[in-house]
C-alpha cells in the first residue's frame, strides 16, 4: 500500500485544534496503519506558538511542499492578510503536479489569495462569508457546505468541519471502509448536515450504555431484512411498547424506525461501493419493502441516487487498496430469523 505524503503548514499564532485535527486524522493511531506520512512545514522553520500557548516544531520549510500528495492549510490567522509570494508559488506548484491542497476554515482564504478557487466550488466559516465573497468573487462559494472538493481543491467550513474535510480526503483516497473505521475511533456524530452531507459517513454505535437495548440492537442487525413490529420488539425484552420507545430513543436518539433506516442505508452504502449487486437486491437485502423506498431514502439522506453513489465511490475504490471479504454479501448469505 502506498502512504501519501502530507505537509501540514504551521503558522504563527496557529490554531491547536485545527492543526490536532489532520495530525490526528492522518496519524497510524487514527487509521491503525500508515496510510500518510505526516510533515509540519512553515515558512521559516522552525518553533511555532499557538494563540492558547502551545509550541510546535516546524521543522521543514516551503519545500515539504515539492513532494507532498497533500498539502494541508490548517489555519490562517488574518482573513485580510495576503500570503506571501513565495507561499503562493509554492502552493501553485504543489497543484500543478497534482498534489490536493485543502484550505480548513480560514485556511481556504490562503488558498483564494493564491487563485486556486477561481470557478471552482468553496466553503469557509459563515461569518466570513461576505469577507470571502468580496476577496474572491470568482470562487462559487457554498454557505451551507461543510466542505467542498473540486479538482484536488478542498475547504471547510469553521472548527469542527475540518473533521468531516479530512475524513473526506481519507475516503476519497482510501475508501469509505477506512474513513469509517476513523470515524468511530473519533466518535464522530452520526448525523452531520450541509450540503456535501452525502460524502460522510454516517458511524453507527456499536453499542449503548443500555444492556437491554444493546440487546435489541443486535438482534435487529442480525435480522436486517425483516420487518420489525414494535410490540414484538417490545415484548422480545419484556418492555411495553410505550417504554422501549422511552428507552431506545435515550439510549440511541432515534426512534427504532429511523435506527433501522440509518442502519440500513449504511449497509447499502458498502454494497454499493464494493458488491456487483443491483440495486433491488441490495433493497431486498437490508429489508427496504422496495427498490423505489429505497431509493427515496437514499435520495433524501445523501443526496444523490444508489447509482451515483455507485459511480463515484467505486471509481475512487479502484485507486484504493484491495478490500477484505465481502462481508454484506456474507450477511446476505446467512439464514434470516424473523422477529
Amino acid at each position: 500500500m502506498t502512504t501519501l505524503n502530507v505537509a501540514l503548514l504551521v503558522t504563527p499564532d496557529f490554531s491547536a485544534f485545527h492543526l490536532s485535527v489532520p495530525s490526528i486524522l492522518f496519524s497510524q493511531r487514527a487509521s491503525g496503519e500508515p496510510l500518510f506520512s505526516v510533515s509540519l512545514c512553515a515558512e521559516v522553520p522552525g518553533i511555532k506558538r499557538s494563540s492558547e500557548g502551545f509550541m510546535m516544531d516546524a521543522a521543514q520549510g516551503l519545500e515539504a511542499l515539492t513532494t507532498a500528495d497533500i498539502v494541508v492549510l490548517p489555519f490562517w490567522p488574518d482573513p485580510h492578510q495576503r500570503p506571501s509570494a513565495g507561499l503562493i508559488e509554492a502552493l501553485q506548484k504543489a497543484h500543478a503536479r497534482g498534489a490536493w491542497i485543502a484550505g480548513l476554515c480560514l485556511g481556504a482564504f490562503v488558498l483564494g489569495y493564491a487563485g486556486l478557487l477561481d470557478g471552482r466550488k468553496a466553503s469557509t466559516h459563515w461569518e466570513y462569508e461576505a469577507v470571502f465573497q468580496a476577496c474572491f468573487p470568482e470562487a462559487r462559494l457554498d454557505i451551507n457546505a461543510l466542505y467542498t472538493q473540486d479538482d484536488g481543491i478542498i475547504t471547510s467550513a469553521g472548527t469542527a468541519a475540518a473533521i468531516d474535510c479530512c475524513l473526506c480526503i481519507v475516503r476519497e483516497r482510501y475508501g469509505s471502509a477506512v474513513a469509517n473505521r476513523i470515524a468511530r475511533r473519533m466518535v464522530v456524530p452520526p448525523y452531520r448536515e450541509g450540503g456535501q452531507s452525502q460524502f460522510i459517513e454516517c458511524p453507527v454505535p456499536q453499542s449503548t450504555a443500555d444492556a437491554r437495548i444493546n440487546g435489541l440492537i443486535e438482534h435487529l442487525r442480525q435480522n436486517i431484512a425483516v420487518s420489525h413490529d414494535l410490540d414484538a420488539l417490545a415484548a422480545r425484552i419484556a418492555m411495553s411498547r410505550r417504554t422501549l420507545t422511552r428507552h431506545f430513543m435515550k439510549a440511541t436518539g432515534q426512534s427504532v424506525t429511523q435506527w433501522l433506516v440509518q442502519e440500513r442505508l449504511r449497509l447499502t452504502q458498502n454494497a454499493l461501493e464494493t458488491t456487483r449487486s443491483t440495486v433491488e437486491q441490495i433493497a431486498a437485502a437490508v429489508g427496504f419493502n422496495s427498490p423505489i423506498t429505497f431509493r427515496q431514502h437514499f435520495k433524501a439522506r445523501f443526496g444523490v441516487s444508489p447509482q451515483e453513489w455507485r459511480r463515484h465511490f467505486q471509481a475512487q475504490a479502484a485507486r484504493a487498496p484491495t478490500a477484505g471479504p465481502d462481508l454484506f454479501t456474507a450477511r446476505c448469505a446467512c439464514p434470516v430469523r424473523s422477529t
